[in-house]
């Protein structure tokens, strides 16, 4: 058999709907390189998900789908079985894996985007189980773009800014926060509210200012022009309100 027979009968196999072994192997590497792909974004992000596992994930998710087509198509009496069964509980079960991607920290949230990635690769695996092959390469290619350029165009219109809350206490008692206002508006930072605590014993004010702060704001330089208005004894940035 020469070349191209080869090829033609190769090409055929792996668009086939019939299970075989040299298609269900190309339809696992091909998952594994798209949800590689994604993981490795992931990861050069720093998230605890990375490679590996959304390799596996999208492996996982083909080899659902090739077991989904196969049992009908092999066994006798299940011929009208539903080949979507299986597939069904592979959306069901990798939100566990989502779930476990999401952290919950003081009042902030993160790896929501990547728990979102885990259940879109998982689709992709099931796309290349069913052979959607180009369709499965375009969502990989979509959530790159998503992952990689809407971020950038996020952080260019400011659009990652954070709430955040400013924790001060201060020295004597003040009644004017306008002073606050000014300094976060040299920064970018926005303040929606605040709260104030008076100890007149000591006397001393705690003040809690709610910010909206973008992820490209020079924290530091802040907390210096904030500790220079009123005598600062302490400067904490947090996520949740404490008074």
């Amino acid at each position: 058999m020469d070349v191209a027979a080869l090829w033609n009968a190769a090409y055929e196999s792996v668009n086939s709907m019939e299970v075989d072994t040299f298609s269900s192997c190309y339809k696992l590497f091909l998952a594994m390189v798209f949800g590689a792909m994604v993981g490795y974004e992931r990861k050069r992000k720093g998230q605890t998900a990375g490679v590996r596992t959304f390799a596996l994930i999208s492996m996982g998710a083909a080899l659902a789908m090739i077991l989904s087509i196969y049992v009908p198509q092999e066994y006798l009496g299940l011929k009208n079985g539903d080949p979507g069964r299986i597939a069904a509980q592979v959306v069901t079960g990798v939100g566990f894996l989502g779930a476990g991607a999401i952290i919950q920290m003081r009042g902030s949230v993160r790896g929501l985007t990547t728990a979102a990635g885990i259940w879109m690769v998982a689709a992709i695996g099931m796309s290349v189980g069913v052979g959607l092959y180009w369709l499965s390469l375009v969502a990989t290619l979509l959530i790159l773009f998503i992952l990689v350029q809407l971020e950038r165009i996020e952080h260019k219109a400011s659009l990652g800014a954070q709430a955040r809350i400013i924790r001060l206490k201060v020295e004597g008692i003040i009644d004017d926060v306008d002073l606050y206002r000014a300094v976060l508006g040299r920064h970018g930072v926005s303040m929606t509210d605040y709260f104030i605590d008076y100890d007149f014993t000591i006397p001393e004010t705690r003040i809690n200012i709610m910010v909206l702060m973008p992820d490209h704001a020079d924290q530091i330089a802040m907390f210096k022009d904030l500790a220079k208005v009123y005598p600062t004894t302490n400067l904490t940035l947090a996520t949740q309100v404490n008074i």
